[in-house]
């Protein structure tokens, strides 16, 4: 099945046919923002017919109801149903005329319904019509009217799919089916022939990516804390399930209720042990239909072998015809085709024929519900399609499935609800409850609780007033028996419940279903799919079976732990733990999956069978473990319980479990969230952005505004992520006062802790904070005594196989590290601590010698060498030697712990070097640090004469002075502390470059001064004295030397990795990558800003924001844009007069470079404009706002972030 070609066609044919319905609204006087009056006899000049004005009365109707969009959205995707469905039909040779309506029989675009007009006997057809439209060669008009009546003919058969369309849906066909590029024209083309012959797969894939791009726009709106309303629950929540995972789920519930009771049928419906090898080897028979998903029941105890065989004397009892099953959330209908297959293959071997078993399922056995009205018509019909598929005769039997939409009881016809009770009092209080009852429902879909009524009195009643001419009879009918039949199949209990419900976490529900939720599923309440793993199992009968495939997260989550204990007391029979990517259509991490079969009963230790399923990165690879019975486990959920929080932890060994009879963290330690500020850009920063002399970083001083703050971060263990501040000035009087914000634990604020993040990408890591700091709600906290020993235990393999067990999610929540089971050992403790020690030191060296940490002191490519190449050798010797004590220590305490817990025969004590998490060194990320310091000492952030930070806001001058040479070995006499003249000075000296940097009390001369106006220019040549190219050749040259120099510019270039000489690969760097690497390092805020005109590189220019000033930018644009306009001038000047006088050769390329120079110069010249608007505002900024404000009002003259 060519998927790329179904998700091209339903993306395309969902925007297509919502404008082609909405331009036929047009032509009725109907747009989103106005409406002609609705009992006009005339729009835009056409007379109305009367079918035409009663249908545009009943569109109107329904806009005013549900709105303009909702109704075209409705009427788009009832279209592409019936085409859908159509297509099917014709393929497949179901359609009882036997005359394709959108092809020949050579499959090509040629009606076959048209050329044979004059000879269809379909129902409701006009002839002497067809007959006027062919003679006037009306041939689309014509084609309309086949295809509508075609469909019309069709509701006899299949009403659920084909209503009649003598409404609005009539009126809005779009026009011009018949043309090139047609939705028609378009599915005939893209998607092969072959694929529409199983209706499952193609209904089912066209369904999930017709609503593809609305899903993704409910979710943008999610974002935006738009609730998901009743009307797009269906578009973000369904999902197709894979074919092998609904095999498995019915094989094992309906299928092995059947077993179970009839154990002597099992050979004719599971296959052998060759045919299951072939099978899962790849050789399949299409008309192979043995259940190759069914698992045997594990072995179980005498006992409980006793009590199973009493229960199964149950099963024994049933025949066929008694079997109940229902999908509560059936989508397009995926699992009750299945479960139909199933269903056959149990009548077969019962002895019925193929006609009695289909007429017996389509009314005795099968049941469907969904919330979306386009779901439950597409299932409606993949099961009637499938009761074709086994009778041929099957539509002439006038049967109908029990397969419907939920709908709701809001606006029913008081006046036939009278005629229909009649003043029966019981009739009416019955009725009264329904109504009641399925108020508002598909707001809550399948997991409304109904009462159980007298069914036979109210369908007796039907058949009654069938026949009746009371004008009420109509919509008694029409409105009343749906709702009697959506609230039977509601109020029943099932044999087998089988389903993939909704997943919808409570931050995405109305109020309406979130309050519904919390009042009648409070252990459940978390997630929709939770509520629908409880309510399945109120619906399934005693001793029944419910399957589903559901996120894992009940399975491990504190969330759920109360839904756990509930499903504790029934029996897993087995499960098919599949992780991430068990559907294709979803990537990464996030949505991890489970299938699973309980049977409502409770055998105490029953022993269920799991197959775990996580490893495999594909739905295929999972499903071919599956087959070949690759990690299945066997254990008694008793075990469960003896675990905290009892998880669903099926892989654990008896030894292992025992680990957990022992002290919790929580008895010796205090697990805390931190803060929640609910406003992130209010209160937070990245540390880089601020001022650094109003922050406790650098001084200790935690009275200051912005305060230490740690908020989780990638996988890094021991120390580091140290990265945000918090404004906490006034000891957080704004943020306390703020109105959605939450404090808690404030008593532990700026002590030391253990942090961790709260939601990783995979393991946990423990990192040690000294004093200092305020944790934020994603960065978690342990307080203890001893956190030496707990950092070395918590980022031990110990703890990290109890939290893979306890909760192996991406979620570490407080609840879950206060259940880490603890044993202390007196003798190792000293070691132990040692190494932790040691451990902490080697990670915080490793994270303070990148200038993303405030405690950055210098490059590492500063060493006392002569070439830059001695000093990466040098650093890369460090960097291995920092990795490889790290990992020694960590298998040493790996070690300890095992041994501690008794755990040598389940756990190795070795490390991945990917779970090693100091840094390696890297040449070309290394120099491009190296370049990036260099910038830093050019803005005098950073400089060769004193360790650390030395300028991140405040007054420069008293870091950098100007007149160190003026007054040589006299400086100090003559420069006060604040970088000021004492004794006056000359004439313009506040324009001298700055020469002297401030080294403890003492003023001396820099050996690299930083540049004096703070705007270091990027250009194309070294235009200007300042120029960054030639400031960073003069930094290498005061580093390593003269003699070298040229030696070190190339293996910087080497390392950049370009082409050319040294000079032109390094300058290149800074015009295209520099700026995009700097942007990357500081998390989409940078701390120097790209002045820049634009692609062609008319002019670039850096500055340092926290040497801004409201003058820089006016000095941007007088003494560097200007100074370059004035050079594009005289450039293009000197080349037009040099073309004029050179060979044709020569005058090619000089003509290159002339047209280079006019764009540059075109560009600049627009640039100055924008930037001349800003200059003149003198625009102040304040570091307090960080980066993103700032950057936002200088947007138009700086380069985008990226």
């Amino acid at each position: 099945m060519d998927k790329n070609a179904i998700k091209k066609f339903a993306v395309w044919a969902r925007t297509e046919l919502i404008a082609r319905v909405s331009l036929k609204s047009v032509e009725y006087g109907i747009t989103e923002g106005n409406i002609e009056e609705a009992n006009v006899d005339s729009v835009g000049g056409k007379v109305l017919t009367a079918d035409e004005k009663k249908q545009r009365q009943a569109l109107i109707a329904e806009i005013n109801d549900k709105g303009y969009k909702q109704v075209m959205e409705e009427v788009a995707y009832t279209w592409f149903n019936r085409f859908s469905a159509l297509r099917f039909m014709e393929v497949n040779g179901y359609l009882p005329s036997h005359v394709r309506v959108f092809t020949d029989e050579e499959n090509n675009f040629k009606p076959q319904i048209i050329t044979e007009a004059i000879h269809l006997n379909l129902d409701g057809l006009d002839m002497e019509k067809v007959y006027e439209l062919k003679d006037a060669e009306k041939t689309e008009e014509l084609y309309k009217y086949l295809l509508i009546v075609q469909c019309n003919a069709l509701n006899k058969i299949l009403p659920g799919m084909f209503q009649k369309i003598a409404d609005y849906t009539e009126l809005l066909l779009p026009d011009n089916l018949l043309r090139e590029g047609s939705v028609i024209q378009q599915m005939i083309e893209l998607i092969p022939e072959d694929d529409w012959k199983d209706a499952v797969q193609i209904i089912g894939w066209l369904y999930q990516y017709y609503n593809s791009e609305k899903k993704d726009d409910v979710f943008a709106a999610l974002k935006k804390n738009v609730k998901i309303t009743k009307e797009n629950i269906p578009a973000a929540t369904q999902l197709f399930t894979p074919d092998w995972i609904v095999r498995y789920m019915v094989e094992n519930s309906l299928g092995r209720l059947w077993l179970e009771g009839h154990p002597d049928v099992k050979e004719q419906l599971l296959p052998t042990e060759e045919e299951q090898s072939a099978y899962a080897a790849g050789d399949r028979d299409p008309e192979d239909a043995k259940w190759h998903y069914y698992l045997e029941e594990a072995e179980q105890e005498p006992e409980v072998q006793a009590q199973l065989i009493e229960i199964r004397k149950e099963y024994a009892a049933l025949t066929p015809d008694q079997l109940k099953v229902i999908d509560p959330c059936s989508g397009s209908g995926h699992i009750l085709a299945y479960m139909f297959d199933v269903l056959m293959k149990i009548y077969e071997a019962y002895g019925y024929t193929t006609r009695e078993a289909v007429a017996s399922i389509v009314e005795n056995n099968l049941y469907g519900l969904d919330i979306d009205d386009r779901a439950a018509q597409l299932a409606y019909f993949a099961v009637m399609m499938k009761a074709r598929q086994y009778d041929r005769r099957f539509f002439s039997r006038g049967m109908q499935p029990h397969v419907y939409s939920i709908i709701e009881s809001n606006h029913v016809d008081k006046f036939a609800v009278d005629y229909f009770c009649n003043g029966d009092m019981k009739l009416t209080t019955t009725m009264d409850t329904i109504i009641s009852e399925l108020h508002d429902a598909k707001e809550y879909g399948s997991i409304l609780t109904v009462t159980p009524q007298d069914w036979s009195t109210l369908y007796d009643r039907f058949a009654e007033i069938t026949e009746d001419i009371n004008m009420s009879r109509e919509t008694a009918l029409r409105e009343l028996l749906p709702l009697v039949q959506v609230a039977e199949t509601l109020a029943q209990k099932y044999d087998a419940v089988v389903t993939n419900p909704p997943y919808m976490g409570t931050s995405g529900m109305s109020a309406k279903l979130s309050d519904y939720v919390k009042k009648n599923y409070p252990d459940s309440k978390s997630d929709l799919f939770a509520v629908f793993i409880e309510h399945c199992g109120q619906i399934a009968k005693k001793n029944g079976y419910q399957a589903m495939i559901t996120q894992h997260a009940w399975m491990f989550l504190s969330s759920f732990e109360k839904l756990r204990v509930k499903l504790l007391n029934t029996d897993i029979v087995n499960m098919a733990h599949l992780g991430a990517r068990a559907f294709e259509e979803i990537g990464g991490e996030v949505v991890q999956t489970t299938s699973f079969v309980i049977c409502k009963s409770y055998v105490r230790a029953y022993k269920g069978e799991y197959c775990r399923l996580i490893e495999p990165t594909t739905q295929q690879g999972k499903e071919d473990m599956f087959l070949d019975k690759e990690k299945c486990y066997v254990t008694s959920q008793s075990n469960f319980s003896k675990i905290p929080g009892s998880p669903i932890a099926y892989w654990v060994s008896t030894n292992f479990v025992n680990a957990f009879v022992n002290p919790k963290l929580s008895n010796v330690a205090s697990v805390q969230e931190g803060l929640k500020t609910a406003d992130n850009d209010r209160f937070i920063r990245f540390w880089h952005e601020i001022n650094i002399i109003k922050s406790n970083l650098l001084s200790k001083n935690n009275g200051q505004k912005w305060i230490w703050h740690t908020k989780g971060g990638q996988f890094r263990r021991w120390y580091g992520n140290n990265d945000s501040v918090l404004n906490y000035e006034n000891n957080g009087y704004e943020l306390r006062n703020f109105k959605k914000a939450s404090l808690t634990g404030t008593d532990n604020y700026y002590k030391e802790n253990i942090t961790w993040t709260r939601i990783s990408t995979g393991k946990a890591s423990f990192r040690y904070t000294p004093e200092g700091s305020i944790p934020n709600m994603a960065g978690l906290c342990l307080y203890c005594n001893d956190i030496l020993y707990f950092i070395a235990l918590l980022n031990s393999v110990v703890v990290g196989k109890c939290l893979e067990i306890m909760n192996p999610t991406i979620n570490y929540p407080p609840g879950t590290i206060a259940n880490i089971p603890i044993r202390y050992s007196d003798d190792s403790k000293d070691l132990i601590d040692a190494k932790a020690k040691e451990n902490i030191e080697l990670s915080k060296a490793d994270w303070n010698l990148f200038e993303t940490s405030w405690d950055f002191q210098h490059h590492p490519l500063l060493c006392k060498v002569s070439t830059i190449a001695e000093a990466f050798d040098q650093w890369q010797t460090e960097c291995d030697d920092r990795f490889n004590q790290l990992k020694a220590n960590e298998e040493e305490l790996n070690r300890i712990f095992i041994d501690i817990y008794g755990l040598q025969d389940e756990l190795i004590p070795e490390v991945e070097n990917k779970d090693v998490t100091v840094r390696k060194a890297d040449l070309g990320r290394d120099i491009r640090s190296f370049i990036s310091y260099a910038v830093g000492c050019m803005f005098g952030r950073y400089s060769l004469d004193i360790p650390g930070l030395v300028y991140a806001g405040g007054n420069f001058d008293e870091k950098y002075c100007r007149w160190i040479s003026q007054f040589g070995d006299h400086a100090n006499e003559k420069i006060d502390a604040d970088g000021q003249l004492i004794e006056g000075g000359w004439a313009g000296s506040s324009l001298w470059k700055y020469d002297g940097v401030r080294v403890g009390n003492q003023w001396c001369k820099a050996s690299y001064p930083p540049d004096t106006d703070n705007i270091i220019p990027i250009c194309d040549d070294e235009y200007f004295e300042d120029d960054i190219v030639g400031l960073f050749v003069e930094f290498v040259k005061t580093v390593y030397g003269e003699e070298t120099l040229d030696e070190n510019l190339k293996f910087i270039a080497d390392a950049l990795g370009g082409k050319g000489q040294p000079k032109d690969v390094i300058r290149n760097y800074f015009l295209n990558d520099f700026y995009k690497d700097h942007c990357k390092i500081y998390q989409k805020r940078p701390i120097y800003w790209l002045f820049d005109s634009g692609k062609k590189n008319g002019f670039k220019a850096l500055i340092y924001m926290h040497r801004y000033q409201p003058d820089t930018i006016a000095r941007i644009r007088t003494d560097y844009v200007h100074e370059q306009q004035a050079r594009y001038r005289t450039a293009i000047a000197d080349l037009e007069q040099r073309i004029a006088n050179t060979s044709t050769g020569e005058r090619v390329k000089l003509k290159k470079k002339l047209t280079t120079l006019q764009a540059q110069d075109t560009e600049i010249r627009t640039y100055e404009e924008k930037i001349h608007h800003l200059a003149d505002q003198m625009i102040s900024i304040d570091l307090d706002d960080g980066v993103k404000k700032n950057y936002a009002i200088f947007q138009d003259v700086l380069a985008k972030i990226k």
